[in-house]
Formats: structure tokens, sequence, C-alpha cells
């Protein structure tokens, strides 16, 4: 049921042809109340599409009353007319559900630098369309409308005490972290504050969006957006939803990472034994963004001498002398030399494990990657994006 599990919350997903595929392409969610809390967080990319340009706006108020999305069409470098197709969306939504266009989010995702007044008339009729097919059922129906080179729709449900978080994302390539990856929708009917939604989306974020980098390519689109609708009449503890938002955040994340584009290899890089966060972060993402250590495991050999190159670029504390590193529970590298033969790695399965242990303090990260194949250029030179 993905968005529509908590109560409070009907969505639907339309073909509105902007796919040449003919499969579905818009999607609504919409938020009955009784609350209508929102939060959301966008990509820092500093060039941001229309749809970001004007939600930014929507949530400053901290209520959010019903998101449209469409795939097949990013809305992004296509100048006021582009803006304006973005307010056009949100007002014709408006005007179907009796809201005020100020508290309609609108996301887009699909081709950068295209946009005319026929995709804007599709986005319009596929919005009307998805309104007049809004269901307490449409959440699995919204998700696939919103995919554009997935290969599954994501979806992830939390059940608390007397409460529901649902979730929906779309994203195989472009995922680098930037407050979001790629669209995502949250749904609870947890009576929250408008203050409490944002605070515990931030939080959630940065553990899980915030940490898959899966390519090192930064969307101009990426949005998550948390609704509340309090229709469940339950107040949790803060502590209790957080946990909840987090496990939904944490398992859209490794869905997206599953799906990655081309990816023959899910990485999860841990590191530990970091003097604060922030260095565990840098450490792991400069392995995550290096394509020699990428296609080192795409190629099914345990080169952890690329490791320690990538984190040498950074500008964490450490000693590269005193590093360990194991891979798939091998441990390859002890105190900046060999350690374990290669040959005892196993790379054969899809999910690795990259443990670096820095050695000079007690914080750690996880950052989620994948390796790079020939069928990731592959896929991304004969797809625009």
């Amino acid at each position: 049921m993905s968005v529509t599990a908590p109560q409070g919350f009907e969505a639907a997903g339309v073909v509105a042809q902007l796919k040449s595929t003919g499969k579905p392409d818009v999607a609504v969610v919409v938020n009955r109340g009784p609350l209508h809390a929102g939060a959301a967080v966008f990509t820092s990319n500093r060039a941001k599409a229309n749809p970001i340009l004007w939600s930014e706006q929507v949530v400053q108020d901290g209520v959010v009353e019903a998101i449209v999305l469409n795939s097949g069409g990013a809305n992004c470098f296509t100048g006021a007319f582009g803006f304006q197709t973005t307010h056009a969306t949100a007002e014709k939504a408006a005007e179907l559900l009796g809201i005020s266009p100020g508290d309609v989010v609108v996301c887009s995702t699909g081709l950068i630098g295209t946009g005319d007044e026929v995709f804007r008339q599709k986005v319009l009729t596929g919005t009307a369309d998805a309104i007049a097919n809004l269901s307490a059922d449409g959440g699995q129906d919204a998700a696939e409308a919103i995919m554009t080179t997935d290969s599954v729709s994501k979806t992830s449900v939390y059940r608390g005490d007397g409460w529901t978080i649902g979730g929906m994302a779309k994203g195989a390539g472009m995922l680098a972290p930037g407050l979001a990856t790629m669209l995502v929708v949250i749904t609870t009917d947890a009576e929250l504050t408008s203050a409490e939604t944002d605070a515990h989306l931030r939080a959630a974020t940065r553990v899980s969006f915030d940490r898959l980098d899966s390519d090192g390519c930064m969307s101009t689109n990426d949005q998550v957006t948390l609704m509340a609708s309090g229709a469940s009449g339950a107040a949790p503890d803060p502590d209790e939803f957080r946990f909840g938002l987090i496990e939904v955040c944490t398992d859209l994340a490794a869905q997206l990472q599953r799906d990655a584009e081309g990816a023959s290899h899910d990485i999860t890089i841990q590191v530990v034994g970091a003097a604060t966060e922030d260095d565990a972060v840098e450490v792991g993402r400069s392995v995550a963004r290096n394509n020699l250590f990428k296609a080192a495991i795409f190629g099914n050999d345990p080169n952890w001498g690329r490791v320690l190159a990538a984190i040498g670029t950074t500008q964490a504390e450490f000693d590269p002398y005193a590093v360990d590193v194991e891979i798939n529970g091998v441990r390859v590298c002890s105190a900046g030399g060999p350690d374990r033969p290669r040959e005892e790695v196993d790379l054969a399965p899809r999910a690795v494990s990259l443990v670096i242990d820095l050695k000079v303090g007690t914080a750690s990260a996880v950052i989620l990657t994948n390796d790079l194949t020939h069928d990731y250029v592959h896929e991304n030179s004969a797809y625009s994006s």
C-alpha cells in the first residue's frame, strides 16, 4: 500500500503519455487530514529544477496537503515557461481538491532541458485524471507512475504503536547526496507538528538518503517530502517515531542502491575508528566515488590498495600506516600493509562489505554505493538525463 498505508491518505497513478512506453507517468498523493503538517528536503545542487524552486516555497509554512509527481520530463532548464508549468500544475490540483495552490508540492523527473506546451497539457490532464482516481489503495499505482529507468518500484511501510509510516521512492541513476536523493514521498498518520515533521525528516535523511552515493552524480530534481495526517489520533514517542522513520528511509535507500543502473555489486562501506562522524563520511564517500575501486569490484578484484589511495585524498585525521581494511570478512590490509591473501576474498555475491578502520577514534559512518560496470556506461550513453 506504500504511501496509503497510513490513515488519511489517498493516491493514484495514471498514464498521461509523457513516457513513450505508455506506462503510468503522473502520480498524486493527497493528505485528507485532519492535520496537514509537511516538510521536505531538497537537492543542494545549485542547478535546481522548476518543481524544486516551487516546492521550496510551498513547505516554508509547514503545510502540505497534496503532492503531484510526474516522470517522463524533469522540467529543468526550461525557463519561465517551465516554472509556469509547475505553478499551473499546483493550481490545477488545488482547484480540483478545493485547497490552496500554495499547499501543493510538485515533483518531476526525467529528461533535463525539454518542455513545451504539449508537455504542460499532458501533465495537467494527468493531474486531473489522477485526482479523479484517488483511492486509499492507490499507493502502489503511484509508486509505479514515478519510475523512470527504475526496474522495480520501491515502497516501504513501518507500523508503530497505533501509528504507521509509508513511503515510496524512485531512482536508479544520479544517486548522490544533497539532503535527499531522487524523488521520495513519505506519509504518516501520527500526530506531529510541522516543526516535529521537519526535525524528524532531516534527522532521518542525514543517515539514510544522504549516505547513498551510487555514482557521485547529484540530480537537479532530488526531493524527499514527509506529510503527517494525524488521522490515527496517536502522538508517538519522539524517539520511537524517529526510529521508525529512519527504518523506512534506510529501507528505501537500500532499494535504490540495489536498483542502481547497470550495477552488479552493492557495496556497503563502513568506516570505523574515525575521529569524527564527518571524517568517517568523508572517507567513505571518497571510496564510493573512486572509479578505480569501483571498477576493481566489478572485476571481482579485492584491490585494497585503491581503498588506501582513495582515503589518502581526504582531509580526515588518520595515519595511512595504521589503517586496516576488510573486504567481505577478510582483513586484506593491516596497519597499512598486506594481511590475508586477496584470494581468500569471495566477490562472487552481489553484496560486498568493506570495513575501513582508521584507528584514531570512536566515530563511524556507513556509505552505500555500487560498482562501475559496462552496463552502467552503456545505459547512460543510450539514455539522456
